[in-house]
């Protein structure tokens, strides 16, 4: 087993300045994926950071790393093409509930279901921050927003996506929140050093504009599952944790097994990543590449 040398937090202060709200969650979500890079010892130069549009979207302008800040909704993709061509790159998706959860989650099964060897962190205000208030996938039924403004409030009912995680095949599914930092950086620690994809569901309050799920509401309500010896590896209780949503709600790892990814599979990935690899082709594989198509 290599030996970590893990780094100090200015490794990864990026050139700017976060600008989020005054009290957003995404600040402490920053500073957890920082600490989390510095404690499994990976250098600026092999972390990517990839993300779609919104708020929590622009992390990778606030970290010292190679970033992409892509299209909404399209994070996963374009995250895939590079993490499959540069496998030896760890690869980090961050993003919102809107960007992964709305546009987005069509990507999301899939990724899911290849499990394929990536981190995605979101951070989840139930609420689009950016565009000023409207209803989310994840926002509650009943709410009332900019977008679900009648008495009744918004008349969805919200996405699971812990749930969703676990039946399409991730492989690490945890959930944290930005008012529990220490929780959070080890939860986000696991998800990187975790072979296959990882999800990690973070609690990140909108100050601005989500006046129902805020601090005080997740800290009356959140427990430790690490406190109560909850097993993640039994599919059935994990489920059950997925959906308790009452005066009581989980944070930490919710479920993790251990399967073949993606890449394991891939048999041109069996030499060492693409980008490494030369790129002259093997005339007589090319010959019998061209026999077999024609």
């Amino acid at each position: 087993m290599a030996t970590v040398i893990e780094l100090p937090l200015d490794t990864y202060k990026g050139p700017v300045s976060p600008d989020w709200c005054p009290g957003c969650g995404d600040y402490g979500v920053l500073r957890s994926v920082q600490e989390a890079a510095g404690k499994l010892g990976i250098l600026p130069k092999d972390l990517l950071i990839v993300s779609g549009i919104g708020c929590s979207s622009n992390l990778p302008g606030f970290i010292h790393a190679y970033g992409v800040h892509s299209l909404h909704g399209r994070s996963i993709p374009v995250a895939t093409g590079a993490h499959l061509a540069n496998t030896d790159m760890k690869t980090v998706i961050t993003g919102g509930d809107g960007d992964g959860y709305g546009i987005g989650v069509g990507h999301l099964i899939h990724a899911m279901r290849r499990n394929l060897d990536v981190t995605y962190i979101v951070m989840d205000n139930q609420i689009y921050g950016l565009t000023t208030g409207q209803a989310s996938p994840t926002t509650s039924k009943g709410q009332v927003t900019k977008s679900t403004p009648a008495p009744n409030g918004n008349l969805e009912t919200p996405i699971n996506p812990l749930a969703l995680a676990i039946t399409c095949g991730a492989t690490f599914v945890a959930r944290g929140f930005s008012g529990e930092a220490k929780l959070l950086t080890d939860l986000i620690a696991q998800g990187m050093a975790h072979k296959g994809f990882s999800l990690i569901d973070v609690f990140s309050p909108c100050v601005t504009y989500n006046k129902v799920n805020t601090y005080s509401f997740f800290k009356e309500r959140v427990y430790k599952l690490e406190d109560e010896g909850f097993d993640p590896s039994d599919f059935h209780r994990s489920m059950t944790k997925a959906y308790e949503w009452t005066e009581r709600i989980p944070l930490g790892v919710i479920y993790k097994t251990e399967q073949p990814t993606y890449e394991d599979g891939e048999a041109i990935l069996k030499k060492g990543a693409l980008v490494k690899q030369p790129t002259k082709v093997d005339k007589a594989l090319f010959d019998k590449f061209v026999e077999h198509m024609v």
